[in-house]
């Protein structure tokens, strides 16, 4: 199966100039763990809830612009990637979610969760969600 066929199309974005308060709302109404961050349809980074707590609220800064806390270096998979390849690389990386990028522009969003529905089906996705979730509980880290 490919991404495509199981990714979220056209996630909530914000621009790097939105503030983190404005980045903790979204994530608040919407029920994500994430916000990706575009430039011009660019995906230039990505906002976890972690990052608005330890990297923000932490220091009472809310009012700052949200371009001050972005992970830049953002792991991405593109549509056409199969979701044994997706979930490798959610995997390797210990994250749980992958903007979907074509030309350099956010089409959508797979999750950990959009993976383990195919996980029923596919021991393999499977196995890789499972070591997913190990890292993640061994690191502290709910990304």
């Amino acid at each position: 199966m490919k991404v495509k066929e199981l990714m979220t199309q056209d996630p909530a974005t914000l621009g790097p100039n939105a503030t983190i308060g404005e980045a903790a709302t979204l994530i608040k109404q919407e029920d994500l763990g994430s916000i990706p961050i575009v430039d011009d349809g660019r995906l230039v980074g990505i906002v976890t809830d972690r990052d608005i707590v330890v990297r923000a609220v932490a220091d009472g800064e809310l009012n700052r612009p949200v371009r001050e806390i972005v992970s830049g270096d953002v792991v991405c998979a593109t549509p056409e990637m199969s979701t044994h390849e997706a979930a490798h690389l959610m995997s390797e990386h210990q994250v749980r979610r992958l903007p979907v990028v074509e030309n350099e522009c956010i089409i959508g969003i797979v999750s950990l969760g959009d993976l383990a529905v195919k996980e029923a089906k596919d021991r393999r996705v499977g196995d890789a969600l499972e070591h997913i979730s190990e890292g993640v509980k061994e690191r502290g880290n709910y990304r």
